[in-house]
């Protein structure tokens, strides 16, 4: 297995976990990075992006060219190097203003940030690239994918972690709105076991799926759900709503379930509880006191 990562995001210590891993360090906006990357491989994992609407918002042309170009040379890299099947990470944020629920799959994309519209160029380049050179691609629209290991510090931290670091530290979390929004969260052992699934799916090349567990809550059951869990009393700072977000947003997973044979296993509140405890166990002990 190889892994490329410019670690711009990410952490090395996640790769601690796993044993012999590869390493290309590198950026995909570097077609040679790309391609020393996928040389020899029949399957690519394509995860890469840069993430958060409000920070595409502040910079489209760099989410532009991480997202967007930065595909582009994956599936170049990956049709150049003979590999077999490409799996894309996509986003639920393709949908945009659409306003029915829950999401389908054949709905027109109404993108409204600089961020989906990067998802949605990348994956009509998956869709060119399965049509034209062969390569088969797997596009996987994930909704608010969250678990351990996303970094709370991070001013785009996604809001699982910054609610639950916001909890365990005695700080009052930032909801943007009235906390009424809802989301279909997704507990990140269902993306991997989509993943694994789409890698070998005979029916999937050429296709987008909808990645998530076709429920829906609102920022105030996680705040809810948190404080229960955790035995904190949560009083959030409510701000105004930012500009880039959608109101509701859930999934249908049908088509998932028909063609990859996907069924996430972990629900909602079992995946928060899972977060809950490596947050809390990543947290520095308490200085004995003298």
């Amino acid at each position: 297995m190889r892994i490329l990562d410019s670690f711009a995001t990410g952490r090395r210590s996640n790769l601690d976990v796993l044993d012999g891993v590869e390493l290309v360090e590198g950026d995909i906006q570097s077609y040679e990075r790309a391609h020393t990357a996928v040389s020899g491989c029949d399957y690519v994992l394509h995860q890469a992006a840069l993430p958060s609407v409000p920070r595409s918002i502040q910079d489209p042309l760099t989410s532009a060219a991480v997202n967007t170009t930065g595909t582009l040379n994956v599936l170049l890299a990956a049709r150049d190097a003979g590999v077999k099947r490409v799996v894309f990470a996509s986003s639920s944020s393709v949908y945009g203003a659409s306003t029915a629920l829950p999401k389908q799959e054949d709905m027109i994309p109404l993108p409204i940030s600089p961020y989906a519209v990067s998802k949605q160029a990348a994956e009509s380049y998956c869709r060119a690239f399965s049509h034209v050179y062969g390569l088969e691609c797997v596009a996987l629209r994930y909704f608010n994918v969250f678990g351990p290991r996303q970094d709370p510090q991070s001013q785009y931290a996604a809001v699982v972690p910054r609610f639950i670091t916001a909890a365990l530290t005695g700080n009052r979390p930032v909801v943007y709105g009235d906390g009424q929004q809802s989301r279909d969260f997704t507990y990140i052992d269902n993306v991997v076991d989509a993943n694994l699934l789409a890698l070998t799916a005979p029916n999937a090349p050429g296709e987008t799926f909808n990645i998530a567990c076709g429920e829906r809550y609102t920022l105030n059951a996680l705040l809810a759900l948190i404080s229960d869990i955790t035995g904190v009393d949560i009083q959030p700072e409510h701000r105004d709503p930012r500009p880039g977000d959608v109101l509701h947003s859930q999934a249908d997973i049908t088509k998932a379930k028909r063609l990859l044979d996907f069924t996430p296993a972990t629900g909602f509140h079992d995946g928060v509880r899972h977060t809950i405890e490596h947050i809390a166990s990543e947290r520095p002990s308490p200085s004995p006191t003298r």
